[in-house]
């Protein structure tokens, strides 16, 4: 489904990501973790094309897409949900879910029913529901982000990255985007997720990777990455 082969990439003359290589395969999870600065936010940059690879390929459902428009990869069906949400604050909650499937609407992907998944993600986020017709802008940092995840679902995508969706939420909204998760993960949705909180990653998780300074470190099936004594000791440790 996704396919990163030999990634490079960095920004300017710094380069952070040196060769890395990652499977996602299709209705699975796949987690990337590591510690700050490691470079897992630049793969997903990469990968979307925020930024330019210096080296390797990224191949989206056989088809090679590294270097593109980040337009043109969400046309072929990578949804990204980045770090920081990026939500439309002066817009609506529906209009930003509704910008999420504009490549449907334009006939760049299929388009499907629109007004029927737009119901179907505020059942998923009974959060947005409530708020359909408020302001992005004024939300609270938890339904932010649960918008940018719904958002990203609404491309009927065939990838979903998730970059931190926990970052900055109480602990009880991190735990309901985490059952947010499963539940995406629960109808087939294919994701990447890049996580701070490495035990709760895991959990989820079919199969994780991790990322040190800009290398692959180590990889596995997530239940032996959760047992494994030096991931423990390194991310697993401080209550993650």
């Amino acid at each position: 489904m996704l396919t990163i082969k030999n990634l490079s990439a960095g920004y300017g003359k710094v380069q952070v990501l040196h060769g890395i290589s990652i499977d996602v395969p299709k209705g699975k999870v796949v987690t990337l973790i590591g510690s700050n600065g490691a470079g897992k936010t630049t793969t997903m940059r990469a990968v979307s094309g925020m930024i330019a690879p210096t080296g390797g390929e990224i191949h989206l459902n056989g088809q090679r897409v590294d270097g593109k428009e980040p337009y043109h990869v969400a046309r072929l069906g990578l949804a990204h949900s980045p770090e920081g949400r990026r939500v439309f604050a002066t817009m609506t909650v529906a209009d930003n879910l509704l910008l999420g499937a504009f490549p449907r609407m334009t006939g760049a992907r299929p388009k499907g029913d629109v007004a029927g998944d737009l119901e179907k993600a505020m059942e998923l986020f009974p959060r947005l529901k409530e708020r359909r017709e408020q302001l992005a802008g004024t939300l609270s940092g938890g339904e932010q982000q649960m918008l940018a995840m719904a958002r990203a679902v609404m491309l009927n995508p065939e990838v979903v990255l998730l970059d931190e969706p926990s970052m900055g939420l109480a602990p009880i909204l991190v735990e309901e985007v985490f059952k947010i998760i499963e539940r995406l993960k629960s109808q087939g949705v294919t994701m990447l997720l890049v996580e701070q909180f490495a035990a709760a990653a895991l959990a989820v998780a079919d199969y994780g990777y991790v990322l040190e300074n800009g290398r692959i470190n180590v990889h596995g099936p997530a239940e032996k990455l959760r047992n494994d004594p030096a991931v423990k000791a390194a991310y697993l440790g401080g209550g993650h």
